[in-house]
């Protein structure tokens, strides 16, 4: 007999300012910075710093992603802070394995997975000079502000509860392979136990704290420019990595144009090339024209959104390229009391990343080589000095130029499949955004499209007959149906809800002045 826990969160509403992310704590310390009088990016900044020392292995400062910053104003700006391959690196160094020729869907290994983890795996992160350019354009707190919260994370250290303890399990041997990894994550070569009987423990981060405390005294571009990028370039290059100094000299993030795409009555606005924004928007488009005018949750609709989004998929994989291994990511949504709205991803990629910590800096390094493509010849194929193409895909939806959703999700491929269709649930189907977080979803970035167990009955059956299916369950781990937060305001009320599956996800709600 199978016995199912019954797991679920309920939509946060206020008129005040909200932070909705996957740890209760970073999104009470993005609340904070609301209620002292910060905006939206403050917040979203602040969330994203002390996540990186509450959830290392899903980002961090080692990484890269994409922010969506929306204003009443009409105006939407997309930041790219995306990882970039080192300079020095040769193709050539990721031969692949014999025997497998790859397709749309499943590429290639590469000899010895150093497009996967280790120092082979590692681009220029972009996460430091994101933030900072954020908050130098649209912040109204100092960037040694923002950075205070994570400084006392890190003095306090990283909580050993049970989630914890599952993330280091999971990778416990691949971050046994370096030792410095080793010796931050795990004891004796293991992942540590939770205290029983009531115990507290905490795994030490000092040489993170010291990192935070040296960018808030010397400024972000230290990370690039001065005493943290020679501590990185001296510890990669002991192992191996082509990551020179230039290479983070160089570093800079994008201001973009955002791509947009009309959808019933709202315009999304989302990342523009690489990245899961194109993606998005080709299966919105076709959405908007086949989607089913009633039952959201029904084999109809279900089949609908397979067709759709295994289309902008597979054009995507044949078109665009991708790269092998299973990401994960951290996603904020915000939204302050004026009503401007913040959508962040940022990702080290994999769990802990390249499992790589320089041991002087206290923090994993992202194993960006893995968005791109190993196959040479190919689009996205791996190339030196260059951006790989990347799932995230923040996004903010517009009604007759305001703000009315951010909205995005980890999960790598999963992503764009759970933003299509919580926000079609949304804008075609008049769900709440607490409905539309708990409906059941397909996964239809693969070959087999996966459909959550709980759908309702006629939706396997509809899919079914135009693809091949795997009924699945909508698991804290693995991750299956991506892991989204969303806000939403309307008529000057603003609404935050997050994954119902993800234990320490949250919704806070800034204090009133």
């Amino acid at each position: 007999m199978n016995e199912t826990w019954q797991i679920g969160k309920r939509e946060t509403s206020s008129e005040n300012g909200l932070v909705a992310c996957q740890n209760w704590r970073a999104a009470e310390a993005g609340a904070a910075v609301l209620s002292k009088g910060g905006n939206a990016v403050d917040a979203a900044v602040t969330t994203a710093l002390v996540l990186s020392v509450v959830e290392p292995w899903l980002s961090g400062i080692g990484g890269g992603g994409f922010m969506v910053r929306g204003d009443g104003n009409g105006s939407v700006d997309v930041l790219d802070f995306n990882v970039i391959s080192p300079a020095p690196l040769d193709p050539a160094a990721y031969p692949l394995v014999p025997g497998r020729d790859g397709d749309w869907f499943d590429w290639p290994s590469v000899e010895g997975d150093r497009n996967l983890i280790g120092y082979g795996s590692i681009c220029v992160p972009g996460a430091i000079a994101g933030f900072a350019e954020a908050l130098s354009r649209f912040g109204t707190i100092s960037w040694a502000e923002a950075l205070a919260p994570a400084i006392e994370q890190a003095h306090r250290g990283l909580q050993l509860d049970w989630y914890a303890a599952l993330a280091l399990a999971i990778d416990g041997a691949n971050l046994a392979q370096f030792p410095a990894a080793s010796e931050l994550f795990l004891h004796n070569g293991r992942a540590p136990r939770v205290p029983e009987g009531g115990r507290t423990a905490f795994l030490p981060m000092t040489a993170k704290a010291k990192t935070l405390e040296r960018l808030a005294e010397a400024g972000a571009r230290d990370f690039y420019e001065g005493e943290i990028a020679d501590l990185l370039v001296d510890g990669l290059s002991s192992g191996g990595s082509t990551l020179s100094r230039q290479d983070l000299a160089a570093y800079a993030p994008r201001w973009l144009t955002p791509l947009t795409q009309e959808y019933k009555d709202l315009v999304i606005h989302a990342v523009p090339g690489l990245s899961g924004g194109p993606t998005l928007c080709a299966a919105m488009a076709e959405l908007d024209r086949s989607l089913p005018t009633d039952r959201p949750l029904s084999g109809e609709a279900a089949l609908a959104f397979a067709r759709a989004i295994r289309r902008a998929s597979e054009y995507r994989l044949k078109h665009l390229g991708h790269a092998a291994g299973e990401s994960c990511t951290s996603h904020i949504s915000v939204v302050d009391g004026d009503g401007t709205m913040v959508a962040l991803t940022n990702t080290l990629l994999s769990r802990f990343g390249s499992k790589v910590v320089v041991r002087e800096t206290g923090f994993a390094l992202n194993n960006g080589m893995m968005w791109f493509d190993p196959r040479p010849g190919q689009p996205n194929s791996i190339a030196p000095a260059s951006r790989p193409l990347a799932n995230m895909s923040p996004i903010i939806a517009t009604r007759n130029g305001v703000p009315e959703i951010a909205l995005g999700a980890a999960g790598g491929r999963q992503i764009v499949p759970a933003v299509a269709q919580i926000l079609s649930y949304i804008a075609a189907y008049g769900l709440s955004l607490e409905e539309a977080l708990l409906s059941p979803r397909i996964d239809a970035s693969g070959t087999t499209i996966h459909v959550n167990r709980t759908a309702a009955p006629d939706v396997a059956a509809a899919v079914a007959s135009e693809f091949k299916i795997n009924l699945i369950e909508d698991t804290l781990y693995p991750v299956n149906f991506a892991v989204p937060s969303a806000v939403l305001r309307r008529d000057g009320v603003n609404t935050g809800m997050v994954h119902p599956k993800n234990p320490w996800a949250a919704v806070r709600e800034a204090k009133p002045a």
